[in-house]
């Protein structure tokens, strides 16, 4: 089934839970979102082109921030050069969401990457694209990032939320209003079968799953409950 730019306009999580499943401070997300003020200065946002007042994040800009948070957690990259960066490339393309969509990604998008990197001035120690015998090459945070995306018609349309690359659980904004699954039951519903002693086998019975699916579920909500302790 084909799919059309609509679907990155979906409305589809509240800030607090699109918060925690990428797993930062909800006063984070809310600050890339709708931006803030601080001291007297204000600071705009860095997914969205304004302000909104909108608590809710579609598909598209939910994408955007989990490539951010990637963005972020490695390379340590300011918010207002990312800003920038982004601004310019969703200008360049013409598109809302210029990060949730395939085109920069491949064929001649990484060489519009490095343009834009380099007329923001961005250091190349904050690049996304890096430039090998004259090639461009996406870096690790970037490709960290693609991997974790499914793609389809040019578009996102899922994520996988868990670090291990192996991992079959997905966000998808058309299944269980975009919570982690997998094959389209929510690993929260598996975990409390799980939490509650019951069997792999009669737990996969009961959802139509492999063992190994259940053994993916009880392993992707025990780090993110780790996770959230931690914090």
């Amino acid at each position: 089934m084909a799919v059309n730019l609509e679907l990155l306009d979906r409305p589809v999580y509240s800030d607090a839970d699109a918060a925690d499943i990428l797993r930062v401070p909800r006063s984070t997300l809310h600050w890339w979102l709708e931006g803030r003020s601080d001291n007297g200065r204000a600071y705009p946002p860095v997914i969205r082109p304004e302000p909104t007042g909108v608590g809710s994040l579609t598909w598209g800009e939910f994408v955007e921030a989990a490539l951010l948070r990637q963005y972020r957690r490695e390379l340590h990259v300011r918010l207002d050069e990312i800003r920038q960066f982004v601004r310019k490339l969703r200008d360049e393309e013409g598109i809302p969401y210029p990060l949730a969509h395939s085109k920069p990604w491949v064929g001649n998008g990484p060489r519009l990457l490095l343009k834009v990197q380099e007329e923001c001035g961005l250091g190349g120690d904050f690049w996304l694209v890096a430039k090998t015998s004259d090639q461009p090459v996406l870096t690790p945070p970037a490709a960290s990032f693609i991997s974790r995306v499914d793609w389809r018609d040019d578009l996102a349309v899922g994520w996988r939320p868990h670090e291990d690359q192996n991992s079959p659980v997905r966000c998808r904004p058309t299944h269980r209003f975009g919570h982690p699954a997998i094959r389209g039951i929510s690993t929260s519903a598996i975990f409390e079968h799980i939490d509650g002693g019951e069997d792999d086998a009669d737990v996969a019975a009961q959802f139509d799953l492999g063992v190994e699916d259940v053994g993916w579920a009880r392993s992707y909500e025990l780090s993110r409950r780790s996770t959230t302790r931690a914090a």
